[in-house]
C-alpha cells in the first residue's frame, strides 16, 4: 500500500503524518491488518529494536476519589466493588514495588486517586520514592497523583522522581462528556508543569469510550505537540458500577489499528500498551508487541492483569526481549534532549510522543487523567457509534475478563508480578 510505505518513510524520518493519513490507518480493513502491523513494526524496530520495557503499578491510595470521571472505577459515586484504602506507608509501597522490580520491571509507577496532591501528599510520596530507590538501585520512578499545583513537580523531582504521568484521555472537543469536575486544559497544564520541572512527561489516551476516529487522531496529535516521552494507550475496562459499563466498542483488530496510528504519529517515543490489553487484545497481545515497545507487568490499579510470568513468556515466545536496567529506552536524540532540559532519566519509561524538529506540529523530541491520579484508566464522550456496529460490539463483550484486583497493594496477598 502506498499509504503504508509513506507512513514508514515518515516514521523513520520522525516526520508528522497528515491527519488524513492517520485517519486512513484507522479505516483500513481486516484484510490489510497484518500489513499495517508490519509497517508499524518497521518504525518501532528503527527506534527501539526488539526490546520491551516492563513497568509496574503500585496503587498508593485506592478509591475515594472526588472527581466524576465517567470511565473510572474509583470515581465519585462509583458502585464498582474495588479495593478502597488510604495511603500506603513508604515501606509498604517499597515492598510492593520490589515485587515488580524482581519480575523485571524497569519503572515503578506510583499512583494515587484524587483530584491532585496536597503539599503533605507530595512530601509523603517523596519519602516513598526515596525508600524505593534505596531498596532498588537504578529503578525509575514515575508519579501519577493528579493535577499539580505550582512547585509540586519540582519537589517530586528533587525527591528522585524521574517522570510524571497525567493522561489527556480523549480529545478536547469531547472532554466535557467525560467529567465536569475539571477540564482538558487542567490536564494539559499538569503535563506542561512536569515538563518544565525537568521530569519526563508521560501522557496517553483511553480508547473504547464511544469516541470517533477523529477524536482519537486529535488526542494523539495533541500528545505529540506536548512532546510526551511516553504515551500509554489504555483500552477502556468497562467496570460494572460505572457509567461506561456497557461500552464494549473494541475488537482486537481495532486495538491494533489504534496502536499503529499512535506509532506512526509518535514514532520515536515509548508507546506502552496499558490497561485493558487482556480484555480487548486477548490472544492478539503478542502481535501488538510489534507496534508498542512497553507494557505494564501484572496487575493494574483496580483490575487484575495477565499473570506476570505469562507476560514474560509472551515476550519471549514472540521473539522479543525484556529491556535491561542498563539500557536507555529512548533513542539518543530524545534522551539527550531530556537530559539537557534537566531530566537525566536516560532510560525513560512512560508513554510519550514522536519527535520532529522540522515537520508540521514539531516540538516532539526538541524538548524546547480526568481526575487525579487515575493512571491507566479510560474516558468517555457521547459521540457517534464507532465503525463496529453496536450489535457486533455487544457480541465482543467479555465481562468474564474484567476481574477486580484482590491482591497486592492494600491487601495481605502476594502481588502479581
Amino acid at each position: 500500500m502506498d499509504l503504508l510505505n509513506t507512513l514508514v518513510e515518515k516514521g523513520l524520518r520522525r516526520e508528522l503524518p497528515t491527519r488524513e493519513e492517520a485517519l486512513a490507518v484507522l479505516a483500513t480493513s481486516d484484510d490489510e491488518l497484518l500489513d499495517v502491523v508490519a509497517a508499524a513494526g518497521k518504525v518501532r524496530r528503527q527506534w527501539f529494536g526488539r526490546r520491551v520495557k516492563l513497568n509496574y503499578l503500585v496503587n498508593l491510595k485506592s478509591g475515594l476519589c472526588p472527581e466524576d470521571c465517567s470511565y473510572c472505577s474509583q470515581r465519585l459515586g462509583s458502585k464498582a466493588e474495588i479495593l478502597k484504602y488510604t495511603w500506603l506507608k513508604p515501606d509498604e509501597a517499597s515492598q510492593a514495588a520490589a515485587a515488580g522490580v524482581a519480575g523485571g520491571a524497569k519503572r515503578v509507577c506510583l499512583v494515587a486517586s484524587g483530584r491532585g496532591p496536597t503539599d503533605r501528599d507530595v512530601e509523603r510520596v517523596g519519602r516513598t520514592i526515596e525508600a524505593i530507590k534505596e531498596q532498588n538501585e537504578g529503578v525509575e520512578v514515575c508519579a501519577c497523583l493528579g493535577l499539580l499545583s505550582d512547585g509540586q513537580a519540582e519537589r517530586l523531582k528533587d525527591a528522585g522522581a524521574d517522570a510524571y504521568n497525567h493522561n489527556l484521555n480523549t480529545s478536547e472537543a469531547t472532554y466535557e462528556g467525560i467529567t465536569k469536575t475539571h477540564t482538558y486544559a487542567d490536564r494539559v497544564d499538569t503535563v506542561q508543569k512536569a515538563h518544565a520541572a525537568g521530569l519526563s512527561a508521560c501522557s496517553g489516551l483511553i480508547a473504547g469510550m464511544g469516541e470517533t476516529d477523529e477524536d482519537l487522531v486529535d488526542v494523539v496529535y495533541a500528545l505529540r505537540e506536548l512532546d510526551s516521552d511516553s504515551v500509554p494507550v489504555n483500552f477502556l475496562i468497562p467496570f460494572e458500577g460505572t457509567p461506561l459499563a456497557k461500552e464494549w466498542n473494541l475488537t482486537p483488530q481495532r486495538c491494533l489499528r489504534i496502536l499503529a496510528m499512535v506509532r506512526f504519529v509518535c514514532p520515536d517515543v515509548e508507546v506502552r500498551i496499558a490497561g485493558g490489553r487482556e480484555v480487548h487484545l486477548r490472544s492478539m497481545q503478542p502481535l501488538a508487541l510489534n507496534i508498542a515497545n512497553s507494557i505494564f507487568l501484572g496487575d493494574y490499579l483496580t483490575s487484575e492483569g495477565q499473570a506476570g510470568q505469562a507476560d514474560l513468556d509472551m515476550i519471549a515466545d514472540a521473539g522479543f526481549e525484556v529491556e535491561g536496567a542498563g539500557t536507555t529506552t529512548l533513542p539518543k536524540h530524545r534522551a539527550d534532549a531530556l537530559a539537557a532540559a534537566g531530566g537525566g532519566c536516560g532510560s525513560q519509561a512512560s508513554a510519550g510522543c514522536g519527535s520532529d524538529a522540522s515537520a508540521e506540529g514539531a516540538g516532539c523530541g526538541s524538548h524546547t487523567e480526568a481526575g487525579g491520579g487515575c493512571g491507566p484508566c479510560g474516558g468517555h464522550a457521547p459521540v457517534p457509534e464507532p465503525a463496529e456496529s453496536a450489535e457486533a460490539a455487544a457480541n465482543q463483550a467479555r465481562t468474564d475478563l474484567v476481574a477486580v484486583r484482590r491482591r497486592g497493594a492494600g491487601t495481605d496477598l502476594a502481588p502479581n508480578a
